[in-house]
């Protein structure tokens, strides 16, 4: 049980505290203006506590904390150290789905406009997110007739520009052709402003330009040119029409409606720019902390905004007043550049979209019940299932399972994948480059196992969270891809590091599917219909996925660097040179030519030879 630290011992100051458990995991995240006000209140009798703050804190074994200036800098100092930790007993916000955006690539000479799901670049910016990729291609594909703006790979801008020769897309006029300079940068670069522009909702200056432009045609009598000015005139039209006008006067906010029960929060965020409906944003909180509702809006507020590369927009509008909103509008202002607000409407346009905003959460609210009770019954059946089948000791919440992948001997690697109540769980994945030096399943796996748990014991023996721990957290239930063969090298890898008796072990044997189990002869068949085994089957696959992708990334590495061997001009020290320039073969192999070229580690003739070898031509 934690005792509570001597009161004189907290300083009377901003800051972010921090509950750590017995393993010196970090279970829970704080701020406040005062620590030492604010920690105090943890330490009462337990009954007195919320339920959730009660089990937290029979859990917590230590207490951190650090000091800072302001409240500001205690707020940016919390989101943070949750980003870094994902401590369990803080709000945890997933999206329902992942949204598309429509990304332009202002930072290149010859900018592109694409659909994109993928992590944000600096350098890029983006519009929406948007609740369709079908609708939002389709608007791509207007917005190609309205600007002409390339949508094409930089690998197909590059062959297009050494040809001298455009593709389909010029002849049809949906691209300016910048990859045979039949448009110079700045015009170019005018029109992807334009772009830009337009996509934020700035539509009248726009259209007034082009009907001025298609009417000084037509008194020229440049038909032909006029009517394709009017094409244009029309697509605009045709995506602005889609856009649903929410406020007069083009006004530019977002709209946050927030529907709860008592384990998790339904949030939409509507996307509000120069008056219209531009994008929509849904996520699915869990509520693992005792919170107010105002304190749960701020948590969404401070989590939404933290994370997202979306322009902030000048006024966020929200449904509760709080002390909270003071803090988070300075810091949403420093995350801007400029001032912003957080606004509680009471009547008029804004209230209305409020309603809106809330009503869309409730409707999502209510999908959701109906697919986590089905998901999580599931998953607590074939995980008490599973238990019974194995005779484990209890439920395995975590389960690590670990397969090998080599050819004929060679690049011999190692995976370790996770799954977490039931579900996998992608950011505790592991990878291992395995030092055996012939074709010896058995020894891979020990090195691997031995090689996490031997991690696992140095972390909890002598580290704090500050050592960036990826091992603390023991399996409930280690699982091996093979049958006794590779169960008995995890039995002796735990006898040897005195893990026996304290991590679960089995082995799925792929033929007929039969689990072994220490100290058992016989193999455990469970049965074909089971959702147990239909688990232990997934998170198996999992695992040799994984292994084999990383086994083909290393293959193909060095497949890569031999075909680099072959470049004229390119020896060793050049090609060591810029590899370590682009960070890695991988991203070298993706590079363009301008890109190669004004690394300025090779002579201009290499350059070249190299982008060619890579790409075949």
């Amino acid at each position: 049980m934690l005792q509570k630290p001597p009161s004189q011992s907290i300083p009377d100051a901003p800051g972010s505290y921090q509950f750590l458990d017995s393993d010196g995991r970090v279970i829970y995240v704080g701020k406040a203006k005062s620590l030492r006000q604010r920690i105090q209140n943890y330490f009462q009798p337990l009954d007195t506590l919320m339920p959730r703050t009660q089990l937290m804190m029979a859990q917590a074994e230590s207490l951190e904390w650090i000091q800072v200036d302001t409240d500001v800098e205690a707020l940016v100092l919390e989101f943070s150290l949750i980003k870094r930790y994902k401590p369990r007993y803080n709000v945890k916000l997933r999206d329902d789905k992942s949204y598309p955006v429509l990304a332009v690539t202002v930072n290149q000479t010859w900018p592109k406009a694409f659909v994109t799901r993928a992590a944000r670049q600096k350098g890029v910016k983006y519009f929406g997110p948007y609740p369709h990729a079908s609708a939002l291609r389709e608007t791509l594909d207007m917005l190609q007739k309205a600007f002409q703006i390339r949508t094409c790979s930089d690998l197909r801008f590059e062959r297009q520009r050494r040809l001298a020769k455009p593709c389909l897309l010029y002849h049809i006029e949906r691209c300016k052709g910048p990859c045979i300079s039949a448009v110079d940068s700045e015009t170019y670069r005018s029109t992807v402003d334009e772009l830009c522009s337009f996509l934020k909702g700035d539509t009248k200056a726009i259209v007034g330009r082009l009907n001025s432009e298609m009417k000084t045609l037509a008194s020229q009598l440049e038909f032909e040119r006029a009517a394709r000015v009017r094409d244009r005139l029309e697509a605009i039209d045709r995506v602005v029409s889609k856009q649903e006008v929410m406020v007069e006067g083009g006004v530019d906010l977002d709209v946050i409606g927030i529907f709860s029960d008592e384990l998790e929060a339904s949030v939409q965020v509507l996307h509000v720019r120069k008056g219209r409906l531009l994008g929509r944003r849904g996520m699915i909180i869990d509520r693992v902390e005792d919170l107010t509702d105002a304190e749960l809006q701020a948590r969404v507020v401070e989590l939404h905004y933290g994370e997202s590369h979306i322009e902030l927009p000048p006024e966020v509008v929200v449904a509760l007043d709080s002390p909270e909103n003071v803090l988070l509008t300075a810091w949403l202002s420093e995350l801007r550049g400029s001032k912003a607000r957080i606004t509680v409407p009471q009547r008029g346009h804004k209230r209305s979209m409020l309603s809106m905003a809330t009503e869309n959460a409730k409707d999502e609210m209510k999908r959701h019940r109906l697919k986590r009770a089905s998901d999580h019954n599931a998953r607590a059946k074939a995980l008490t299932d599973l238990a019974n089948f194995l005779e484990l000791k209890e439920a395995p919440l975590r389960i690590e399972c670990y397969d090998m992948s080599h050819l004929q001997g060679t690049n011999y690697v190692g995976s370790m994948v996770v799954m977490e109540d039931g579900i996998v769980k992608r950011a505790d994945y592991r990878r291992f480059r395995v030092s055996i030096p012939k074709n010896d399943d058995y020894g891979a796996m020990e090195e691997v196992l031995r090689r996490r748990l031997v991690s696992y014991l140095s972390e909890t023996a002598t580290g704090g969270p500050e050592l960036g721990r990826k091992f603390s957290y023991p399996p409930n239930l280690l699982l091996v891809d093979g049958g006794k063969g590779q169960l008995n090298v995890a039995v002796r890898v735990l006898e040897s590091l005195g893990l026996s008796g304290k991590i679960e072990l089995a082995s799925l044997a792929k033929e007929y599917e039969e689990v072994f189990r220490p100290d058992r002869a016989d193999s455990i068949r469970i049965p074909r219909a089971s959702p147990a085994l239909f688990l232990l089957q997934q998170i198996r696959d999992e695992a040799h996925r994984f292994a084999i992708s990383y086994h083909r990334q290393l293959r193909g590495k060095g497949a890569l660097e031999t075909r680099l061997d072959s470049v004229v001009g390119l020896g060793p020290k050049r090609k060591r040179a810029i590899i370590d320039h682009f960070g890695g073969i991988n991203r070298l192999n993706s590079a363009s030519l301008d890109e190669i070229s004004q690394a300025k580690v090779l002579p201009a003739a290499v350059a070249v030879a190299l982008f060619e070898t890579l790409h075949g031509s």
